[in-house]
Formats: structure tokens, sequence, C-alpha cells
């Protein structure tokens, strides 16, 4: 994925359009391609800001998100429950179907992790409270 043009180029963009030039012509002039001042153009004239736009994901939105409760209460009532059966679990109570790693990524951004004990059976156990989101 690309990174966003510098706000200095945009900046520059913007001037050289205000000026009369073509999108056509400052892409050539500044080695940026006429679809990009096109865009600078009109995000700027749209909402007047010359910052990028965000990128990504919106924070909680996603398959899991809405099942968030009931997926942490399963892992707190049974800490050692393991990704797989956490899957099937989700899958017969909630009609839901996921990946083993995505619940366990899913857990990690919830602030538990995962640790073994001196005889090699792991619990999930959760992070103090400054370290979760």
């Amino acid at each position: 994925m690309g990174r966003a043009t510098s706000l200095d180029l945009r900046e520059r963009m913007v001037r050289a359009l205000a000026c009369g030039r073509t999108c056509r012509e400052v892409g050539e002039r500044l080695d940026v391609a006429p679809s990009t001042a096109v865009k600078v153009r009109a995000r700027f004239q749209a909402t007047g800001s010359l910052s990028p736009a965000k990128t990504g994901r919106p924070k909680g939105s996603g398959k899991l998100e809405p099942y968030r409760e009931a997926i942490i209460a399963r892992v707190k009532a049974q800490p050692d429950i393991t990704m797989p059966s956490l899957a099937a679990w989700l899958e017969d109570s909630h009609g839901v179907r996921a990946d083993p790693s995505n619940l366990s990524k899913f857990l990690c951004k919830a602030g538990f992790t995962y640790k073994k004990n001196a005889a090699g059976r792991g619990e999930r156990t959760q992070r103090c409270e400054s370290g979760a989101d």
C-alpha cells in the first residue's frame, strides 16, 4: 500500500492549480500522476484541508466485534480454552465462522495474553488495564 503524499507537495499542487495550471501540467511539473493532483484538489475543495484522509478500517468494526462481550466472557469462564475450541463454540452458539488465528489476534487486542505454566499447559490471562484498549 502506498504512502500519502507529503503536505508540502500537496500545498504546491494546490497553489499551482489555483494559478490556472491543469492537473496534467501540475502532475508533470511535480513528478506525480495527474490523478494525484485531481484527488488533492477534490479533497481540498470538499474539506478545505490538505491533510490526507485516514486509512484503514475504522476501530470497532469487523466480524467479531458484535460478539466481543460473549467471546471475552467465554474466555474468562474457561481461561485454558484453545482457539479451535473457541471458534467451534462461536460457530455453534452464534453461527459465526472465524479462523482461530483471528480469534487469537482479537483477544490480544482485547488485552489478553497467553501464558504457559511449568507443566506446559497454557492459559489466557488479561493484562493490566493500562495495557488494554
